[in-house]
């Protein structure tokens, strides 16, 4: 409910146009999950659901059924690209399989999401977005720290590895578009969840490959790169290099702890990083974060803040940069979004219309476009084709 409409919402804030297929009756599931507006459960005032299918068309259709499946087939006919997220399998037992389609459309691009991929041994894995986020080993590195030490591993608190398949099915498709540009041939894209998710610690897992090294969490704890209390919060820092560190002790007012042979040199402050952050967490709780990011960047040391949602929302930087979107659905009112992370100069992105609601545009697509009746419609009701 995320990787696969986020995939899609991608190329739909880039220009495509995408028609979102849903089960007839009771939808996307991710209609049903929240947060919802103004906390009451509502299939058309969840959040995520709203977010992840802006600028999309939105058309039920049970596609299992036979007169389902032919008309799959005739959007199919004019389409560049078919996106799923089904089970390994599903697509073929229901004769929607890459084969079947090519018969159809010849230069189609079909992306197929799943949590293991198409093949090998946990092919036909059944799991859910905690399952396939701890199979990729992001879990047991979040977070950093060495207080963090003999802990067991977490799950995080949001789709973030839904959101990076997604992001990766999004890439390896628009690559497609290209090598069809150039040959002519269409193809099928097997996405990997787990694999998207290892891909994020590429360094990490090459570090056992080639080495037989484990990375763990105390590896991420200052001086390599801490997070830290603070006053008002959390501030992250990096301290890697020499003259990082000795910008940091003359920043803390050259504290006589700091002349303690424990901590003469990077070794030394990585194998004893645990009283290390225990002394600088004395220091930082007597600041607030936006106070050591600015006075630290200004004494040349690598400072950070770490946003709470609140400071993301409320942030001028953000504001002026009109990153959050208003957009008005007509079953919630006005709703802020986040909006593009990117910028064009001559061609800049926008939400034209927001996510749909279940089947909103049935008639657009059935009728005007396939040219179908609204005797079929009337009839395909009540059979749950749609």
């Amino acid at each position: 409910m995320v990787a696969g409409p986020y995939c899609t919402r991608l190329m739909a804030d880039l220009g495509a146009e995408v028609i979102k297929i849903e089960p007839p009756s009771y939808g996307d599931i991710a209609r049903r999950s929240p947060p919802f507006v103004n906390d009451i459960p509502d299939a058309e005032g969840s959040g995520l659901f709203l977010y992840l299918n802006t600028n999309k068309l939105g058309i039920t259709l049970d596609v299992t059924t036979t007169t389902g499946r032919n008309i799959f087939f005739e959007l199919v006919k004019d389409a560049d690209i078919i996106v799923e997220d089904n089970a390994p399998g599903w697509m073929q037992e229901h004769r929607l399989g890459y084969d079947d389609i090519k018969t159809i459309n010849h230069d189609i691009i079909m992306t197929s999401i799943t949590p293991f991929g198409q093949t090998g041994p946990y092919r036909d894995y059944k799991a859910y977005p905690l399952n396939s986020f701890q199979s990729g080993g992001e879990g047991y590195l979040t977070p950093g720290g060495v207080e963090n030490m003999g802990q067991p591993p977490l799950r995080l608190g949001t789709f973030v590895g839904e959101y990076d398949s997604g992001l990766n099915a999004a890439i390896a498709t628009l690559g497609a578009i290209f090598h069809k540009r150039r040959s002519g041939n269409g193809q099928w894209i097997d996405i990997s969840k787990q694999e998207s998710i290892m891909a994020l610690n590429r360094l990490d897992m090459a570090r056992f490959a080639n080495h037989g090294e484990v990375i763990t969490r105390a590896r991420l704890g200052a001086p390599y790169g801490g997070i830290l209390p603070c006053k008002d919060g959390y501030t992250v820092f990096i301290t890697w290099e020499p003259a990082q560190w000795e910008r940091l002790v003359h920043f803390m007012g050259d504290p006589e702890w700091a002349r303690d042979e424990m901590f003469q040199d990077y070794a030394d402050r990585h194998k004893y990083g645990e009283v290390l952050n225990t002394l600088l967490t004395e220091w930082t709780m007597q600041h607030t974060k936006e106070e050591l990011y600015h006075r630290g960047q200004e004494a040349g040391i690598a400072f950070g803040m770490v946003f709470t949602p609140k400071d993301l929302v409320e942030s001028k930087h953000l504001e002026a940069r009109g990153f959050f979107v208003e957009v008005d659905h007509p079953k919630t009112g006005p709703i802020k979004y986040p909006g593009t992370p990117y910028k064009f100069s001559e061609t800049p992105c926008c939400i034209e219309r927001p996510a749909p609601t279940l089947g909103e545009h049935n008639e657009e697509i059935f009728i005007n476009r396939l040219g179908h009746t609204k005797d079929e419609m009337r009839k395909w009701g009540p059979a749950g084709i749609i």
